[in-house]
């Protein structure tokens, strides 16, 4: 009775399912980071873009923003 406890003590300090779990976990974590930080970066930018598109769609004339983080205008 006590090899088969000990036995089944051995094994409990050799499972490393738990550890890949949180490394997983950790590179899941890292890259909504890097997602939200591209977002954030390029989202004036996207914003701008479509609502030029948008513009030329509906047949009317873009005018760039002139100061630096402005929007244009669509007329």
């Amino acid at each position: 009775m006590l090899s088969a406890l000990l036995k089944s003590a051995s094994h409990v300090g050799h499972d490393e399912t738990g550890a890949t779990a949180v490394e997983y976990g950790i590179m899941v974590a890292l890259i909504a980071v890097v997602i939200i930080a591209a977002v954030t970066l390029l989202g004036s930018t996207v914003r701008e873009t479509f609502s030029q598109v948008q513009c030329s769609v509906s047949g009317k004339t873009w005018t760039p923003a002139t100061a630096q983080g402005g929007t244009g205008s669509c007329a």
